[in-house]
């Protein structure tokens, strides 16, 4: 076993993200779905190893116990630096998960302190004096504000990260980050012995995160986002060229979104602009007992076999709010995740070997659905929206598991276009 480094991320498509990142950094790459057990297994010949749970919003306490578990796994593999992968949005709630998670990961590694950056720049995310910017503005005042369970109202990251720890804060300014890796060591180590448990750190550039990462190298544990994981593997040394499972040529394809960001709903709307078939689900109709299942899979066997089809729970601002005030928020979250989840069991059975999933919610519910527990790690389509290989069904099913906000306005029809790893 090769593994240099083992993560977990606290949701499926952060997983795919990182995933992505430690690819790009040249690291072969496996990504494990659920927490695993002693019986999970890992592709022969990784070099990192990325464990995709559920916990960014479960109760701290059970976010703590998966991630623990996690973290047991990953060393049980060999891996002896832990990276603690979270949303560029910083999403969480006024008790966490970020800070537990971060103490807890901390505690077992008997490790002193960590680093934070959540910046990602390809995707407008950079964090300056402290404060997570979206683009030019600060997250607290951007669209990526009204996250659906974890509305970010305040921008500060030493706030937001003292209100879910009792351990001191810090941070290593962008200035200090442009003098380079010695300077980083040199701020990390000043921290420790001024008692700082947690160091958020700036980052403008992938440049930064690349310091960043080099200066992170000696830690048990880091945090942040793909970008900051990216940096810390190219800081390993290079391991050759990174391979992927030979793509599936035959099967349908289809779209299954949840997400109700603002750039899943430009891909929907980019979609049904290139006339490819598409079909909103009635989330309300299948919540009152209507077999909206049913209804959608007669309507998918009716389609052109060639053409990728899109269904889709996804909504508007406005529509989710009259959802969520009819079940509230976590029925209606819940009723999204079984449709889509069940949809994507049947449509596999009918020969979907192509499987684009929007959301992290559904593209748990999704590999739940499918029983994937393992994928290799392939080709981009977009910055951090990787094809991915199901490495317990030989390669044969490819699955694409995009955040919400991610990948370009024609992702959809893009990525279905040719044969999965080739799209661009």
């Amino acid at each position: 076993m090769t593994l240099r480094i083992g993560c977990t991320a606290d949701d499926f498509t952060g997983g795919t993200d990182v995933a992505a990142a430690f690819r790009r950094a040249g690291l072969r790459t496996a990504l494990v779905f659920g927490t695993p057990d002693a019986g999970t297994g890992l592709p022969a010949d990784c070099d990192a190893a990325v464990v995709a749970l559920k916990s960014r919003s479960t109760p701290a306490e059970e976010a703590v116990a998966d991630s623990l578990a996690a973290q047991r796994w990953l060393w049980s593999k060999g891996a002896a630096q832990t990276y603690f992968k979270y949303c560029s949005t910083f999403d969480s709630t006024a008790r966490g998960n970020i800070g537990p998670v971060s103490d807890a990961l901390l505690d077992a590694a008997g490790a002193p302190l960590t680093l934070h950056c959540p910046a990602s720049p390809p995707n407008g995310r950079t964090v300056y004096q402290g404060h997570l910017f979206v683009h030019d503005e600060l997250l607290s005042e951007s669209p990526l504000r009204h996250h659906p369970l974890n509305p970010m109202t305040d921008s500060s990251l030493l706030r937001l990260l003292s209100a879910q720890t009792p351990h001191a804060v810090g941070l290593i300014d962008w200035h200090t980050v442009r003098r380079g890796t010695d300077a980083v060591r040199e701020a990390l180590v000043a921290h420790r012995q001024a008692g700082v448990r947690h160091v958020v750190a700036d980052a403008l550039t992938d440049d930064d995160l690349a310091v960043l990462g080099a200066g992170a190298l000696e830690l048990a544990v880091v945090a942040g986002a793909a970008g900051l994981a990216e940096g810390l593997g190219h800081a390993y040394p290079a391991v050759g060229e990174s391979t992927a499972q030979p793509s599936p040529r035959e099967g349908r394809a289809a779209v299954l979104a949840g997400s109700c960001s603002a750039r899943t709903l430009e891909q929907i709307a980019h979609f049904y602009a290139a006339g490819l078939p598409a079909l909103h689900l009635d989330v309300l109709a299948a919540a009152a007992g209507r077999d909206v299942i049913g209804e959608a899979l007669n309507w998918y066997d009716a389609q052109d076999p060639v053409a990728p089809v899109l269904i889709y729970a996804s909504a508007s601002p406005a529509e989710l709010a009259a959802v969520q005030a009819r079940l509230g928020v976590a029925e209606a979250a819940a009723q999204v995740e079984e449709l889509l989840g069940t949809l994507a069991a049947h449509l596999v059975e009918r020969g979907v070997r192509r499987l684009l999933v929007a959301g992290g919610e559904t593209s748990g519910a999704v590999t739940t659905a499918l029983g994937v527990r393992a994928v290799l790690v392939g080709e981009e389509a977009d910055s951090g929206v990787p094809w991915t290989y199901a490495a317990d069904k030989d390669g044969d099913l490819a699955l694409m598991l995009k955040s919400g906000n991610f990948g370009g306005p024609d992702l959809f029809t893009r990525a279905l276009e040719g044969i999965p790893g080739e799209a661009r």
